[in-house]
This record gives structure tokens, sequence and C-alpha cells, in this order.
């Protein structure tokens, strides 16, 4: 197994992409500790799937925009499980508007969601995988991040940070043997992806050349090559999981 022995912690994973990564590890051996703003029913289910392949599982109930809540998690990871060997910040939310008509509300939502909680999640675990001398920390950014978006200026500054915050962390921290690296999905079918109307579904698989939108279990797969050994020697890089969509 590639992950037998190791513990992940995994932010906003009671659904989506974050559930898939928390499968995928578990199914290789990984203990799970993994965070969601409330033990609700999707969250009790993911953990349920999770305990059944066999692994120790634990949720904590955490608003990884706040940095003590944050740093509170992993002693508690590091006290149920006695190591942090990966960190998945995956964490996010949208608040899509024109940025003419975008309030400071809605521009301080996605930044501290999706920026500051990779932040504070690494902060937390920096000192644990600098004691360990490993560990590898993988946040999600998006094709937003590198590209661009009209309406999502905020969220794509957020997942652009992303990518600047995971080539310092990796500069920072690679003679201490923890890796960084960034995964940029592009339209992958979750639950928010598959609301849409179907008109506009059309048009943005049209914009794809593998012409299908990506499932959350194709970037859960890139997740688990980085966080095994088998990407020993890769960090600092962003992995586009986009169906060559750019």
């Amino acid at each position: 197994m590639l992950l037998e022995n190791k513990t992940a912690l995994i932010t906003g994973a009671a659904r989506g992409i974050g559930k898939q990564i928390a499968l995928a590890f578990a199914r290789e051996g990984a203990n799970i500790a993994f965070t969601d703003l409330e033990l609700n029913e999707q969250a009790q289910a993911t953990r349920d799937e999770i305990a059944a392949l066999g692994v120790k599982v634990q949720f904590y109930a955490s608003n990884a925009a706040d940095f003590e809540a944050a740093h509170q998690v992993v002693e508690a990871v590091m006290a149920d499980f006695g190591s942090l060997d990966i960190l998945v910040n995956n964490a996010g939310i949208t608040r899509d508007t024109l940025l003419m008509r975008m309030t400071e509300a809605q521009w301080d939502q996605v930044i501290n969601v999706n920026l500051k909680s990779a932040f504070n999640f690494t902060h937390a675990a920096t000192p644990v995988m600098m004691r360990q001398r490993s560990g590898s920390i993988i946040s999600l950014s998006s094709v937003v991040g590198i590209n661009g978006n009209a309406g999502q200026a905020n969220y794509a500054a957020s997942k652009a940070g992303i990518i600047a915050l995971t080539k310092s962390v990796a500069k920072e921290l690679g003679s201490r043997g923890v890796r960084a690296n960034a995964i940029a999905p592009g339209f992958i079918l979750t639950d928010m992806t598959k609301a849409l109307p179907e008109e506009t579904l059309k048009q943005f698989v049209s914009l794809i050349p593998m012409r299908r939108g990506g499932e959350p279990e194709e970037v859960a797969k890139v997740a688990l090559f980085l966080a095994s050994d088998l990407s020993s020697y890769v960090s600092g890089q962003v992995i586009q999981v986009n169906g060559a969509m750019a």
C-alpha cells in the first residue's frame, strides 16, 4: 500500500474532491483526519465510508479560515494519531460575481476560506513535519488561478495565491525533507457544477479538448501520487488536471 501507516489531514473533506481524496488515501492504508464546518449527515456518511475501509478516521468540526482553530485541529490530530505525514489544503468556497458588483464581504470570504485557510493549516503543520523531517503538503488551486476568469476575481486571486504559497513553502521546507505541491483542477463534476443549467454545462464541455468534465476521483489520483513516495523528488510544482482545457 502506498500510504500504509501514514496520517493524512484533509480540510473541507465532507464531500466533493476532498472526500474522494480521503477515500483514495484510505484505500492505500492512510489513517484519515478530516475537517468541515460541522458534523452533518454528509460528514457522518464520509466518516463511515472511510471507517469501512479499515483505517482509523477522525472528524474535526472546524472553520479552516480561523487561525487558532487550525492550530487546535493539528494539535488534536497529533494527540489522536501521533503523527502528521500529509496535509491537503482543500477547503474552499465561491462567491462569484463581476468585480464591479462584488462586495468587500464576498472578496474577504473567498480569500479567507480559500487562501488564508491554506496558510493557517500549513503554518500549524510545519513544525510537526520539520521535526519529522518528512511530509507532503498538497494544496488545491484551480485552472482559474492560472488563467483568471470573468466573474471570479476573488476566487482566481485566492487560487493564484495558493500557487505562490506552495512554491514558497517548497523552497523554505525542502531542506527538511518536506515537499509542497499544488493541484489545479479544471472543470470537475462536483455537486456544485452538476447543478448548473444543462446549456451552461455544454458550453464548458465544448471548451475542453477531451470533451468531458473531470471526475473528483481523477483529481484524487493526482493527490495520491503527490502524497506518496512515488513523487519523492517532486516539490514546488503545480499539476493541472483539466483535460487539456488550458
